[in-house]
C-alpha cells in the first residue's frame, strides 16, 4: 500500500486531491544543481580575473547572483504564461528577435566585443540578441509545424517555407558574426522539422547542403579557418591559434580522477582565457577532476532526457505545439552543451557557446531559465488534463456504481 502512494506520488496524477504538483522533479533539480555548480565555479573562476580587470574579486560572483535572481523571477512569470498563448503568438516573437538582431548590427546601438556585434546595452545589464532569436524561433517553428505539418511530411514545400526566416536570421548572425548560435539555430530548425515527420531522404539532403554551406562560411573567414587548423593540431601553435586548447587540455591533465580542490585550478590565473565563461568547463574539470566532469555530463543528460520524454508524452496526447516546442529546447540544450564540452575537450573547434546554466552571462541564463519554464508548463498542463480526465472518469464510476445500486434496490423491492 505505502509503494503504490509513493508511486502515485512520483508520476504526479493524484487521485483524491485537485490539484497536481506544478513541476518535474527531474527538470527543476538537474536545472538548479546545474545553476549552483555553474555559480561555485564562476565564483572559482573569476576571483582573480575581476581583481586585475575590475578591482574587486567579487565582480563576476555579484552580477551572476544578480542574473540568477532575475532569471528565476523571470521564469516563474514564464511559468505562469498558458501553453496557448505561445502558440498565438509565435510570429511575432520572431519578429521581434529579427528586430533585435537588426539592432545589435546598427552602429552605436549594438555593443561590439572582441570583433563582434552581439549584445545590446540595457544600463548595467547586456542583452545577446541570438539567445534571444533561439527561443522565439523555436515558438515560430513550433506553430508552424502544426499549422503544416501535412506539408511538410508530404512535399519539400514544407520544408521550405520555414527557410526564410531562418536563412535571414542566418545572415545576421553571420555579420554579428555568431557562428555559434548560427550553427545551434540552423541544427535545431531541422531537428524540429525532421520530428515533425520529415522523410528521411529529405533530411539527408537538406543535411548534406547545409553541411556545405557550412563548409563554404568557414572558407569564407581566414579566422575561421586558422581555428580549424589549431582545433587539429592545437601544439603545432601553443601560443598563437592552439593557445586555448592547449591550456584547456592541460587543465584536464592536471585534474585528474579527482581534481586538484575546489579553488586551486591554476589554469584560471590568467593561463586560460574565459576562464569563467566558455571555458568554465575546463576549470571544473581541473579542480574536481574527471569524476566531477561525469557528474556534470549526466546532469544534462538526465535534464535533456527528461525534456524529451515530456515532448513525447505531449505528442502521445496530440498536443502537437508542446511536444515541438520541447524538442525544439532539448535540442538547443543538447547542441549547446555537447558544443561547449566537446571544444572544452579538443573534439570540436572552438566557439563562443556558453554552457547552459553553467558558464557566466546573463542572457544565456536569462534565456535558458525562460526556455525550462516553458518545458515546466508544457509538464504541468498535461498532468493537469490528465487527471481532469481521471477525475471525471470517476465522477463517471461513482454515477454508474450508483445507479447500479438504485436499481438493483428497486429489483429487490420487486422480489418483496
Amino acid at each position: 500500500m505505502a509503494m503504490t502512494q509513493s508511486l502515485s506520488f512520483i508520476n504526479m496524477q493524484p487521485r483524491s486531491s485537485g490539484s497536481v504538483l506544478p513541476f518535474d522533479p527531474w527538470v527543476l533539480c538537474c536545472a538548479f544543481t546545474l545553476i549552483l555548480i555553474g555559480f561555485v565555479m564562476i565564483s572559482s573562476a573569476s576571483l582573480d580575473v575581476a581583481m586585475e580587470n575590475n578591482g574587486t574579486p567579487y565582480f563576476y560572483v555579484i552580477r551572476q547572483a544578480v542574473f540568477i535572481v532575475i532569471a528565476v523571477i523571470a521564469a516563474v512569470v514564464v511559468w505562469n504564461i498558458p501553453i496557448r498563448f505561445w502558440e498565438k503568438t509565435g510570429h511575432w516573437w520572431m519578429m521581434a528577435a529579427g528586430f533585435l538582431l537588426i539592432l545589435v548590427l546598427i552602429p552605436g546601438v549594438g555593443k561590439g566585443v572582441n570583433g563582434s556585434h552581439r549584445w545590446l546595452p540595457l544600463g548595467p545589464l547586456n542583452l545577446q540578441a541570438s539567445e534571444v532569436a533561439k527561443f522565439c524561433m523555436v515558438m515560430y517553428m513550433g506553430g508552424y509545424l502544426v499549422r503544416r505539418l501535412h506539408e511538410v511530411r508530404s512535399s519539400w514545400k514544407g520544408i521550405a517555407k520555414p527557410a526564410l526566416p531562418l536563412g535571414i536570421f542566418c545572415i545576421l548572425l553571420y555579420f554579428e558574426p555568431d557562428f555559434g548560435a548560427l550553427v545551434v539555430l540552423m541544427g535545431t530548425v531541422m531537428g524540429m522539422i525532421f520530428l515533425g515527420g520529415m522523410r528521411f531522404s529529405q533530411f539527408l539532403m537538406v543535411i548534406t547542403s547545409v553541411i556545405g554551406l557550412l563548409v563554404a562560411v568557414v572558407g569564407l573567414q581566414p579566422y575561421r579557418v586558422a581555428r580549424l587548423q589549431s582545433f587539429l593540431d592545437p601544439w603545432s601553435d601553443p601560443f598563437g591559434t592552439g593557445y586555448q586548447l592547449s591550456q584547456a587540455q592541460i587543465a584536464f591533465g592536471r585534474g585528474d580522477w579527482f581534481g586538484t580542490g575546489l579553488g586551486n585550478s591554476v589554469q584560471k590565473l590568467f593561463y586560460l582565457p574565459e576562464a569563467h565563461t566558455d571555458f568554465v568547463f575546463s576549470v571544473l574539470a581541473e579542480e574536481l577532476g574527471f569524476v566531477g566532469a561525469a557528474v556534470l555530463i549526466v546532469l544534462y543528460a538526465i535534464l535533456i532526457v527528461n525534456i524529451f520524454r515530456i515532448g513525447r508524452r505531449a505528442e502521445k496526447v496530440k498536443s502537437f505545439f508542446s511536444a515541438y516546442i520541447c524538442y525544439g529546447f532539448g535540442i538547443i540544450f543538447a547542441a549547446q552543451a555537447l558544443i561547449n564540452i566537446g571544444v572544452n575537450v579538443g573534439a570540436l573547434p572552438t566557439k563562443g557557446l556558453t554552457l547552459p546554466l553553467v558558464s557566466y552571462g546573463g542572457s544565456s541564463l536569462l534565456v535558458s531559465c525562460a526556455m525550462l519554464a516553458v518545458i515546466l508548463r508544457v509538464d504541468y498542463e498535461l498532468k493537469r488534463s490528465a487527471f481532469s480526465v481521471d477525475k471525471a472518469k470517476g465522477s463517471k464510476s461513482s454515477k454508474n456504481k450508483v445507479t447500479s445500486k438504485q436499481s438493483s434496490n428497486s429489483h429487490q423491492e420487486v422480489q418483496i
